[in-house]
């Protein structure tokens, strides 16, 4: 927005700092001369000390007025100038501040996201708005980051699948003996991951944006359907699934939240023990909050693997053993729904080899009980 050309804010400080002392001061003269005016007689009668009587009459009041007047004025002259010169620089320590933020904000806006004003001091008006001006700082700086990185990670899987589609193409045309059904059957299976990983990174920015309606979810039923969804790779992978819990009434998209809690089966199932792994599913309630917990048996992890698992595109490949891996953005699926429900995602390692992820959504209003057990493989 162009906007004209004003008076600075240290210019208007100063002048107001001046304004208030020559009001001040005109305020003190009035009253100085209030108090004259009341108590000195307008005339006085001079007496001559040889005959005791003169019987002139001498103007006291008007002898005052001439002589106070020039001297007020100075004094109110010396008030301006003073008001002048102390305000300017008052105002100049006290907008200091205010010239580092905006100093910040100049290079924030030119892209440098690194600076910090990290104002000295105690806490006062201006130190309250550097601190949060650093906090968004700090917080727009990761999430730019990250932006990068998955911009970056998108790209490389999506190439991915399209190299081999023209590798395949380019084989195909140049070798016609080449088996033809061969070459539909690896396009095929290309072009399903690229399309899966197309719906999975379009799920996620409409997770990001918040851009769905609300309304009352049991996450218990989503455990139950996703569970009995799940079930045929479950035993295609001797993988026992066993889900229990309290009904666990919450308020949020449907659909999201179902695909939430796929996306942990699925998780579970896949990142799992070559034979007769395990996987629990719980939801549990808690005073203004529902939880969904979903363990599974496994591969011992490290905390450090397990706090970037969120990440996009983290398989945790040295778990995988299967080619149901999926595209590397099912728990960053997972958290971003969750945040978007105003919600928590735990992710924490079982001792005994596994992943335990819990979700916390805020409740609903109250809720019965009752304890349910999908079927297993």
């Amino acid at each position: 927005m162009r906007r004209a050309p004003g008076l600075s804010v240290r210019v208007k400080l100063t002048l107001s700092y001046a304004g208030f002392l020559m009001l001040a001061g005109a305020l003190l003269m009035a009253a100085v001369w209030v108090f004259l005016l009341r108590y000195v007689p307008d005339r006085a009668m001079l007496i001559n000390p040889d005959d005791g009587l003169d019987g002139s009459v001498f103007p006291i009041r008007s002898a005052l007025l001439g002589v106070f007047a020039p001297r007020a004025a100075a004094v109110l002259a010396f008030l301006l100038l003073f008001g002048l010169v102390g305000g300017w620089i008052l105002a100049g320590r006290m907008l200091a501040p205010l010239t580092r933020i905006a100093d910040a904000t100049r290079m924030a806006a030119n892209g440098s996201l690194s600076h910090r004003i990290r104002l000295p001091g105690p806490t006062d008006e201006f130190r309250e708005l550097a601190d949060a001006f650093d906090t968004m700082l700090a917080r727009l700086e990761a999430h730019v980051a990250e932006q990068r990185r998955f911009a970056a990670n998108a790209s490389h899987e999506l190439r991915t699948p399209l190299a081999i589609s023209k590798t395949l193409l380019d084989v195909a045309r140049t070798d016609p003996d080449h088996d033809t059904e061969e070459i539909i059957d690896r396009l095929h299976a290309v072009n399903t991951r690229a399309i899966g990983l197309t719906e999975a990174l379009l799920l996620l920015s409409r997770a990001e944006q918040r851009s769905f309606s609300r309304e009352d979810v049991d996450l218990s039923l989503m455990a139950e359907e996703a569970t009995e969804t799940l079930l045929p790779l479950a035993e295609k992978h001797g993988v026992t699934i066993e889900t229990r819990g309290e009904i666990a009434p919450a308020t949020g998209s449907q659909a999201l939240l179902l695909q939430l809690t796929t996306n942990l089966v699925h998780n579970a199932i896949v990142h799992n023990l070559p034979e007769k792994g395990t996987v629990w599913v719980t939801t549990d309630v808690r005073p203004g909050t529902v939880v969904l917990t979903v363990e599974n048996t496994g591969d011992t992890l490290t905390p450090e693997l397990a706090s970037t698992l969120t990440e996009p595109f983290q398989r945790g490949t040295e778990r995988v053993h299967t080619d149901h891996s999926g595209v590397g953005l099912g728990l960053a699926i997972v958290r971003t729904i969750a945040e978007a429900h105003d919600g928590t995602l735990a992710l924490t390692p079982r001792s005994a080899g596994g992943l335990r992820v819990a979700v916390e959504l805020p409740s609903r209003a109250s809720a019965g009980v009752v304890t349910r057990r999908s079927p297993s493989a």
